[in-house]
């Protein structure tokens, strides 16, 4: 059994029967660190921008102006240019101050990058890496910025010597050091991998290594990834969770995951566009839903990565999001006994189209209290239970197929079975279930 706690805001929302998602918790006003209305850069030199300027008369120019390059994304810096990288840095983050707004930066710089895979590179030692990174902290002045210091240099360690993989932790912990020091307002935010890649824990293991208490602001999820938002939220909170600090929060790549991931991490078919970036998430523990990479930036097998691909552009802006489920919720009682029972929940998919990142919630019309649950992760808020789908596991349902957990409970009065359920998949959408 794995427990997930979720912030007392939130938790508010599901006791009024809405269910846990960042559309429902929206509407109650949380935030994280960043105030509600940041608005984020939209840097108009982006890859994007370039390719329209270039393409005024492509087919695929007005979908892809006006759903990728009106967004707001991030900048990458991936070039070992120390001649060039402060005043690099230094060109966005004065336009973005100038505007008012706040940009969002990557440092991916670091030595052994992407273990020589698709996006191999990197500065040529780690003392190179330092002075690196110390030339983009100066060219932050005084703005307010996120910084994310290197994806996969923390989930992504199997090529690295033990000594060298301590190297590399002491250098990013470096990073978010002078990140700090030279900029008080950057909020910077290490490597948190994502939910279909290490464990929790594991991943705390290796930011705490990396200093990740005590020179950072946070973590970083799914970027460059697909994974549910749902799943990134419940991982998320257990890497913060492992790592015992309240002050550190999270950030989420929603750019490419509408309709989670498909059957590989790299260029694959079919994904859609996720939620557009806002500060405004809903969640107190989450700063910030980013578009970190770049929506029609190739990862290296439609076409060598970071490559603004129009074609790969125009699939996710087209796409259609992912439909509204149909589905049927079957509560039965498996056993009882005077001050306790089991219970068995089977969640089908009655619909046409598939769903992940599911949260099933249901409220109790006895007094009945969940001791344990398992297959599933769960809170529970006076009688209101939300139930939410075992990001480990295939979690995603089919049409015409079914997800199953089961519980243990004690209760008082009654342990009457619930009457009704809503289910929220995670592009947002919710359905009220069939009860079985």
């Amino acid at each position: 059994m794995k427990r997930v706690l979720v912030p007392m805001a939130a938790l508010a929302v599901a006791a009024l029967g809405l269910p846990l998602t960042a559309s429902a918790s929206v509407a109650a006003g949380v935030t994280g660190s960043l105030p509600a209305g940041t608005v984020f850069y939209t840097n108009p030199d982006s890859n994007v921008e370039q390719w329209i300027a270039a393409n005024p008369g492509d087919s695929r120019e007005p979908v892809i102006a006006a759903k990728v390059a009106s967004q707001p994304q991030a900048t990458w810096y991936t070039t070992y240019n120390p001649s060039a990288i402060q005043s690099q840095v230094s060109a966005v983050a004065s336009a973005a101050a100038a505007k008012g707004q706040v940009p969002i930066l990557v440092a991916y710089d670091i030595p052994n990058r992407d273990c020589g895979g698709a996006s191999a590179g990197g500065a040529p030692t780690i003392a190179a890496y330092e002075t690196w990174i110390s030339d983009f902290a100066a060219g932050l002045g005084n703005a307010t910025a996120i910084v994310l210091v290197e994806p996969d240099s923390l989930a992504l360690q199997s090529c690295l010597s033990s000594s060298d993989a301590s190297a590399r932790d002491a250098a990013i912990a470096f990073a978010g050091q002078v990140l700090h020091t030279d900029d008080p307002n950057a909020k910077v935010y290490f490597d948190g991998g994502h939910s279909n890649w290490n464990s929790a824990a594991q991943q705390a293991a290796v930011l705490k290594a990396a200093g990740v208490t005590t020179d950072a602001n946070g973590v970083f999820t799914n970027v460059s990834n697909f994974e549910w938002t749902n799943d990134e939220l419940y991982y998320g909170q257990q890497i913060l969770t492992d790592l015992g600090d309240a002050s550190l929060h999270l950030v989420i790549d929603t750019s490419r995951n509408g309709i989670g991931p498909g059957n590989t991490w790299c260029d694959p078919s079919g994904r859609t566009l996720g939620l557009n970036p806002t500060a405004n998430t809903g969640y107190s523990y989450v700063d910030a839903f980013l578009w970190v990479k770049p929506p029609g930036e190739a990862d290296g097998c439609a076409d060598k990565a970071g490559t603004f691909d129009p074609a790969l552009a125009s699939a996710l802006a087209t796409n259609p999001a992912a439909g509204t489920p149909g589905c049927k919720v079957t509560y039965t009682i498996a056993s009882s006994w005077t001050g306790g029972f089991t219970a068995n929940v089977t969640l089908a998919n009655t619909g046409t189209e598939p769903f992940g990142g599911w949260t099933v919630t249901w409220t109790y019309p006895g007094d009945q209290t969940v001791t344990n649950l398992w297959s599933a992760f769960y809170t529970q808020t006076g009688e209101t239970i939300a139930a939410h789908d075992p990001f480990d596991t295939n979690a995603t349902v089919a049409a015409g197929s079914s997800a199953s957990f089961g519980m243990q409970g004690t209760f008082s009065a009654s342990d009457a079975s619930p009457a009704s359920f809503t289910l929220t998949a995670d592009n947002g959408q919710t359905v009220i279930c069939t009860a079985g």
